[in-house]
């Protein structure tokens, strides 16, 4: 198990779980909000949608297809 903070809160995940698969294990769905509020999370699972988008160490990155790393820190676009 590795040790990543999301939103300022720690999370422990499994090494090489992908971060969308963390935070729904976590119980968190919801990873962003559109433009108009509406609540996004993990459409496709493998990178196309563009849907789990998060920012990982200031990036934005895709949480689908990138894996947790210890000490990562990632803030989803939930308002």
């Amino acid at each position: 198990m590795i040790e990543l903070t999301v939103d300022g809160e720690p999370l422990s995940a499994p090494a090489g779980q992908s971060i969308a698969a963390a935070l729904v294990c976590a119980g968190q769905v919801v990873l962003r909000d559109s433009p108009g509020g509406a609540p996004r999370g993990l459409y496709c699972g493998i990178g196309v949608c563009q849907e789990c988008r998060v920012i990982v160490d200031g990036q934005v990155m895709r949480s689908c297809v990138t894996a947790v790393a210890a000490g990562m820190q990632v803030t989803t676009g939930v308002t």
